[in-house]
């Protein structure tokens, strides 16, 4: 085999290895409630994750649900260090390991799909960043391999066709490790097979509500591809990828955009109407697309657009105990129940709080979000670190170790504790809405140096400490009919409706919810309103949820006598309102409120 790198991989960063960042604060929080709740329980209740799971040698489900837990559960149980959940996840990537035939295949007998494998690949990367486990690299070069000599005979097809990118990304980090120089031929004969992402976008076909399955729809499908735009780049340098790319996000968010940084899809991609749902799959996806594609081009939108779906849409389809979830989630959610809604495909269960409401994808697959999002809260380059959110952490290369005491985003200010052990270059991203950027070292003022959008610090070998503040202010949100949505930072803020919850059916500790509205919700906004913005402080481990916010958003609504319940949901906002009396609300934010409005009709207040 052929061991002479011949081709170097482009990008503006790296990403650190699974472990190299650590959560704290809150965010640590999340990720114990996180393992507290359906991560850390989910095999002793669901079946398809179960003991008799065909990817633990048994007869049950051997298709994508054990491969999509195990990419949230392997990345939670070594950012906490938690031996409970290290060795479950063990147990699993032992059988795995072992099941690889003498040709490179592996997995269930049963089951001869591509795509499930390309999942496998993803949680082996992860482990062995973790762990240095030498069975790994030798396991995955015998599977390309494989690949090399069976793709020509048995092509991509269904899902894997699709998805193809998530192999690629694979097989590019392989290479990194390797200088392997055959992973280029497979990532060639990979990129063949795929489907054409880029062209779909040249004449988009897809300007309005979808109501007929294609997988170039799928909105699980779209998110995961936006990363592939990138993994080309990584390969070709050709700079137009990035242009494509810029073309594809613009499309898909004048036609299907929704505030929450998300576009929609409850089951296909479904339009901006606000009460359109979107598939809890297609957030962590999306989030997995944002966080590669940040390392790729090093743009700070990039970012933006992952804090965007990481703050907001996450939490909201996830009950506050992390032992429920939606499959469906809705910008203006006055009611989840087992109503009739205008889906284009999804269940009437769909929006439902539960084990597995409508179907169990996402039930397997919504552990990666926070800690990828926590993976990629730093990253590197040839000058050093790169912080890419001021989120609580700890970051360690070996060289240089950075403490960020934080409340970010509920607040907008840092502490970094920055002890080096060499003289090296800080870089932190400054997000887009971000007005002025004030920075202390060791408690005096410094001039603030941001070049391409990033916060350029020096530091010499040693301690020091660095106070970073973000001024911002509210901002309104244009949408259709005169709408608006309400956003400070990365955060968009809503009403949030008092909620009755409910048990539909279920056995504990995983039960099927609904939620009802006990409070109004028929709210219009001023376009020349005033917003106070108030900060609370985090009481309580779940920063998430309504009744106690870290942050509020202050100001006056007027009741929208004309909005009308449609489908069982919020109607279009009101272009023209009829205005009733007027009241002091409270916005909080979009993720802990799981009954909201966010998507305002308006008026004019001065007419």
């Amino acid at each position: 085999m052929e061991t002479i790198s011949k081709v170097t991989l482009k990008g503006q960063f790296e990403k650190l290895p699974l472990g190299a960042i650590k959560p704290a604060g809150w965010l640590k929080d999340q990720l114990l409630i996180q393992a507290n709740g359906m991560t850390g329980q989910l095999e002793e209740h669901w079946e398809d994750v179960g003991s008799d799971s065909a990817w633990l040698g048994g007869e049950g489900e051997g298709w994508e649900r054990g491969p999509y837990y195990l990419d949230g559960l392997v990345p939670l149980a070594y950012l906490l260090d938690d031996h409970t959940l290290i060795k479950k996840a063990q147990k699993w990537l032992d059988w795995i390991l072992s099941s690889q035939d003498a040709e490179g295949w592996f997995g269930p007998t049963m089951d001869r799909d591509w795509w499930s494998r390309m999942i496998v690949t993803k949680v082996l990367m992860q482990y062995q960043e973790a762990t240095g486990d030498e069975r790994v690299i030798p396991f995955l070069l015998r599977y390309a391999e494989y690949q090399l000599q069976h793709l020509p005979k048995r092509p991509l097809a269904e899902w894997g066709k699709y998805r193809a990118g998530e192999n690629i990304l694979v097989w590019q980090w392989l290479y990194q490790q390797t200088g392997a120089a055959f992973l280029i031929e497979v990532i060639t004969l990979l990129q063949e097979q795929a489907f054409d992402w880029a062209g779909l976008y040249q004449d988009y076909p897809f300007r309005r509500y979808v109501t007929e399955f294609s997988h170039e729809s799928h909105v699980v499908n779209v998110a995961m591809a936006l990363k592939y735009y990138g993994l080309d780049y990584r390969l070709s340098g050709d700079s137009q990828q990035r242009e494509l790319l810029d073309q594809a996000l613009k499309q898909l968010m004048v036609y299907h955009g929704q505030l929450h940084g998300m576009v929609s899809g409850d089951e296909w991609l479904a339009g901006t109407h606000p009460s359109q749902g979107t598939e809890l799959c297609s957030i962590v996806e999306y989030m997995y697309s944002m966080e590669t594609l940040l390392a790729i081009f090093g743009d700070t939108t990039f970012g933006d657009r992952l804090e965007r779906a990481a703050f907001n849409a996450l939490p909201a389809a996830i009950s506050r105990d992390w032992l429920a979830h939606q499959y469906d989630q809705q910008v203006n959610q006055i009611c989840c129940d087992h109503s009739k809604r205008n889906w284009t495909e999804n269940g009437d269960d769909a929006n439902l709080f539960g084990l597995e409401p409508h179907f169990g994808c996402c039930t397997a697959n919504m552990h990666q979000g926070w800690p990828k999002f926590v993976s990629s809260l730093w990253m590197q380059d040839q000058e050093g670190l790169v912080c890419q959110s001021i989120s609580p952490c700890v970051v360690d290369n070996g060289e240089v170790k950075v403490t960020v005491a934080s409340h970010y985003p509920f607040q907008h200010q840092a502490l970094l504790k920055v002890a080096s052990q060499v003289s090296t270059i800080l870089k932190i991203r400054i997000p887009t809405w971000v007005d002025t950027v004030t920075l202390l070292k060791n408690e005096q003022s410094v001039e603030v140096n941001i070049q391409n959008g990033y916060l350029i610090i020096g530091q010499a070998a040693g301690y020091e400490q660095y106070q970073l503040s973000f001024a911002s202010h509210v901002q309104q949100e244009s949408r259709a009919q005169k709408a608006i949505g309400i956003s400070y930072g990365p955060l968009l803020f809503a009403l949030p409706i008092e909620e009755k919850w409910q048990v539909v059916k279920g056995t504990a500790p995983f039960f099927d919810w609904q939620v009802t509205p006990q409070s109004d919700w028929r709210i219009a906004l001023s376009v020349n309103a005033a917003y106070q913005v108030v900060t609370n402080g985090i009481t309580s481990q779940q920063v998430f949820d309504s009744r106690h916010s870290p942050i509020e958003v202050r100001t006056t609504g007027w009741k929208a006598q004309n909005w009308q319940v449609e489908n069982h949901s919020a109607g279009t906002p009101p272009y023209q309102v009829e205005v009733g009396e007027a009241q002091e609300i409270t916005l909080v934010p979009y993720g802990g409120a799981k009954l909201r409005i966010a998507e305002f009709p308006t008026i004019d207040s001065r007419s």
